[in-house]
C-alpha cells in the first residue's frame, strides 16, 4: 500500500501565500482554509512554508501581524518530493523529520502540490476500513457520495 504513488493522494487545489504577505492575511487564509500548512511561493517556485506553529514558536504578538512579512518567519530549508515518489517516503519523512507536510515539486522546484501526515493516516485508514461509521464527512465527496481510496 505504501508503494503507490504520492500523487495519488496529493492535495493540487493549493492555497498559496507569498513571501511579501503579511500574517494577518495569513492567518485569515488559515482560518478560511482549514489547513496548517501554507506553501511560500514566487512565480510558481516553492521558496518556503509557512505553518500555524511558524507563528506561534516565533512570538509574534497579534497586534504585529499587519506589519510582519511571511518572509520573517517562513521555513525555508524544507523537505520535498516528487510526484512519484512513494507514500511510503513521505510516511518516512514525516516519522523522521518530525513535520506534518510535504510540498510535491518538479525537477525545477514548481510546486505541484502538497501532501500532510493526515493525508497519508487517511489514506491507509480507507484501505483498511472504507465505510466509516464516524467521521463520514471525511470519506464523502461535496454531493454526500462515498468516496473510495484512489
Amino acid at each position: 500500500m505504501m508503494n503507490e504513488l504520492v500523487k495519488s493522494i496529493m492535495t493540487t487545489d493549493l492555497v498559496t501565500i507569498s513571501p511579501e504577505d503579511r500574517l494577518d492575511n495569513v492567518r485569515q487564509v488559515f482560518m478560511d482554509n482549514a489547513v496548517h500548512h501554507l506553501p511560500v511561493v514566487n512565480e510558481g517556485k516553492i521558496v518556503g512554508i509557512v505553518t500555524t506553529y511558524d507563528i506561534w514558536k516565533n512570538e509574534i504578538a497579534p497586534q504585529d501581524y499587519a506589519t510582519t512579512e511571511v518572509r520573517q518567519i517562513m521555513t525555508t530549508q524544507i523537505a520535498k518530493i516528487g510526484p512519484e515518489d512513494k507514500i511510503g517516503t513521505a510516511a518516512e519523512l514525516f516519522l523522521d523529520k518530525r513535520f506534518h507536510a510535504l510540498p510535491i515539486v518538479d525537477e525545477e522546484d514548481t510546486l505541484l502540490g502538497i501532501v500532510s501526515s493526515f493525508d497519508v493516516l487517511l489514506y491507509e485508514y480507507k484501505k483498511e476500513y472504507p465505510n466509516p461509521i464516524l467521521y463520514k464527512h471525511l470519506f464523502e465527496d461535496n454531493k454526500g457520495q462515498q468516496r473510495m481510496p484512489a
